[in-house]
């Protein structure tokens, strides 16, 4: 039987200081071992959302404060971040499968994934990242370096990059066999480091990929049969916060681009998590993905509750 699962794990669930990280961690550890417990062979991937924010602002901080000459390009903040989370996943992991007596070893892979660099995101960025400026800061930062601004919530104007789609895992063979001797494996931290393909190689670049999608990819790509994607709520909701709210248990991929169609699922939320789903069982024969909560993953994967997609 075909127990590998992939896991994808919110950065919001990482809080935002290393302190807090750690705890949290140690929380998540608990819940990802008990999986491990059910028989299964668990590939973690995770946000970096707060984290690389954190650390591309205080790599801008130091440049526009004389610490720095440059500023640290954008793919080297994600690879800190995939470190950074790596290193306590990795720590709080083992700890927590040496407490329990279970021989299995962890390893975090600093991954980086290949994008189109036509991707229409290009066209459009996005993603916010980094520190809030005025309006003249912005306008004068756009200037020097040809970075995107936009106006940010009423907190001040923000940089924005794209977010294309995830096309090619690099580090994929060295995954897989680390899969094959059901090790724990971390990677695809943050949707991946983005990178394309040059004449002189890869090549990182200015972008955000969606963590969800990146592990999608890679569920399918190691042909997992189970993705679970853990966020902020037990279930999936039609009619969210309205007094016909419905929790949604088990619907098919045709039923869940219909509820994308009506506009049930919020672009910057549920709508990217729903459509890794999607990708993930069109791709994946007898594939089944899983939306749920950190906590409840183990209740989820008994079908206990949790929203399944499926064929």
């Amino acid at each position: 039987m075909n127990k590998k699962l992939v896991i994808a794990l919110g950065g919001n669930a990482l809080g935002n200081t290393s302190e807090e990280q750690l705890q949290l961690v140690k929380k998540a550890a608990k819940n990802i071992v008990d999986l491990i417990e059910e028989g299964y062979t668990v590939i973690v991937g995770h946000g970096n959302g707060p984290q690389v924010g954190m650390i591309n602002s205080a790599m801008e901080y130091a440049a526009t404060h004389g610490a720095t000459k440059t500023p640290m390009p954008f793919p080297e903040c994600g690879a800190m971040s995939q470190g950074y989370i790596g290193y306590h996943l990795e720590q709080s992991i083992k700890q927590e499968l040496d407490d329990r007596n279970i021989d299995k070893e962890v390893a975090c892979i600093v991954t980086e994934v290949i994008i189109n660099k036509d991707d229409p995101a290009f066209v459009h960025p996005t993603k916010p990242i980094g520190l809030f400026y005025n309006k003249t800061e912005a306008d004068q930062i756009a200037q020097e370096k040809g970075y995107h601004f936009i106006e940010d919530s009423g907190r001040g104007y923000r940089r924005v990059v794209p977010s294309p789609e995830p096309q090619e895992i690099v580090e994929l063979e060295a995954i897989k066999q680390l899969v094959e001797h059901e090790d724990v494996v971390i990677t695809v931290g943050g949707g991946g480091i983005p990178v394309i393909q040059t004449d002189d190689g890869l090549q990182g670049i200015d972008a955000v990929i969606d963590k969800d999608k990146s592990s999608a990819k890679l569920a399918q790509d190691i042909h997992a049969k189970m993705l679970i994607i853990l966020t902020a709520v037990e279930q999936v909701f039609i009619h969210y916060n309205q007094p016909n709210q419905k929790a949604l248990t088990s619907i098919t991929v045709d039923e869940a681009k219909r509820y994308i169609q009506e506009g049930h699922f919020a672009p910057g939320s549920m709508l990217p998590k729903v459509e890794a789903c999607i990708q993930f069982v069109e791709n994946t024969p007898d594939g089944t993905a899983i939306i749920t909560s950190l906590e409840k993953a183990k209740e989820a994967l008994q079908g206990k509750t949790g929203t399944y997609i499926h064929a």
